[in-house]
């Protein structure tokens, strides 16, 4: 097999379809959804079998965070966005990817150029300092990739997510909060919360025929520290609790909305229905899915023209050409008219040092229907 370098190339609305319509577009979602069956009624502390592959990702994940340790924030008091030492940390990463991966068991030599790009582009965007829902992405489009050339088995389902997803996860609000990461795009518009989407949609899985708690009981702060150490979803709720000080209708309107919703599978089978077009059917993420030789690309070629997006981009109908020079930023990941969006953990500090400080507005999603 001759592997290539990931690179991006859906640019308009006919290629978004045309992934959409294709067999990578059809991988990721069975992906997702085999491992969202695997974490039924399953708790982040329950024992669950794991290879050697598992073990060894495990590790490289710590290594992740130890060099995030080893690379502290620069003083940038003055700005409320992200920390320039992110760049720092990301190099680091980007360096000592190939070695990490070469320490993997059964990867081909051979195709460490490209899985790697998918295992560094998971951890935020170099240039802007952001991280979102299509970061997300990489990350599970990273772990296809290695079930692919047998890293992993398939007992392998269960410790993915409640192991290596989830030790991903953490490693991610050590980020976030070290760097002050900006949510990718206005206030995280492509996740539920500033950040993330995936935790929600096993979270969810998880709780699939519980016995006692319901959605609702995510108001509840007795129960949401109680169930955070379990499951996925309350841990998110604590997070969210944590960083936003005014009640969740206010900041996080999707997840309020959500707790009305009567049962766990309804709740589950809604985020998938939600991922899919919020997320894999939104041309702002997928103008940056990476294909390579594992997951391949079917369909046009982009036009020459590199300043177009969807002309349903948040509700306004403008071409969005990139931005250089002094003082501009690059576009991209939901970025609206080149506005930045500073990270919630500088609007925390703030709310701390002024009584009553900011009413922060949460995600703007779409409702889609949980029925």
């Amino acid at each position: 097999m001759t592997y290539e370098p990931p690179r991006k190339i859906i640019l308009i609305k006919e290629q978004r379809q045309a992934f959409q319509e294709s067999k990578t577009h059809q991988d990721i979602v069975s992906y997702i959804e085999t491992l969202n069956n695997a974490v039924v009624g399953a708790k982040l502390t329950d024992d669950c079998p794991a290879s050697k592959g598992v073990a060894a990702v495990l590790e490289m994940l710590d290594k992740v965070e130890q060099m995030a340790k080893e690379t502290p924030p620069v003083d940038n008091a003055a700005s409320r966005f992200g920390n320039p030492a992110f760049r720092t940390f990301y190099d680091k990463v980007s360096e000592k990817s190939a070695e990490w991966h070469n320490a993997l068991p059964n990867l081909p030599t051979e195709s460490i150029p490209e899985v790697s790009v998918y295992f560094n582009e998971s951890w935020g965007n170099r240039t802007r300092i952001d991280y979102g829902s299509g970061m997300e992405l990489n990350f599970l489009c990273w772990l296809i990739c290695l079930e692919r050339l047998g890293v992993f088995e398939a007992a392998d389902h269960k410790a993915l997510v409640l192991k290596v997803f989830w030790r991903y996860i953490q490693i991610m609000r050590v980020l976030q909060s070290t760097y002050w990461l900006e949510p990718a795009g206005s206030h995280g518009v492509w996740g539920l919360d500033d950040y993330h989407f995936l935790p929600f949609l096993f979270g969810s899985a998880q709780l699939r025929g519980h016995k006692y708690i319901r959605p609702k009981a995510i108001h509840d702060p007795e129960i949401v520290e109680e169930y955070s150490q379990h499951y996925m979803y309350f841990a998110c709720i604590a997070f969210i609790n944590s960083i936003k000080t005014a009640s969740l209708r206010w900041h996080s309107p999707m997840l309020d909305d959500i707790s009305a919703v009567k049962t766990w599978d309804k709740v589950n089978s809604g985020m998938i229905k939600m991922y899919l077009a919020e997320v894999l059917g939104k041309l702002p993420v997928i103008q940056h899915f990476l294909f390579g030789s594992i997951l391949k690309y079917e369909g046009p070629e982009p036009p020459k023209s590199n300043d177009i997006v969807d002309d349903a981009h948040r509700g306004h109908a403008h071409a969005h050409a990139d931005l250089g020079g002094a003082g501009q930023r690059e576009v991209g990941w939901g970025d609206c008219c080149g506005i930045p969006v500073p990270s919630i953990f500088a609007a925390a500090r703030e709310t701390q040092q002024h009584d009553g400080g900011l009413k922060l507005s949460g995600p703007g999603i779409r409702p889609v229907p949980f029925d």
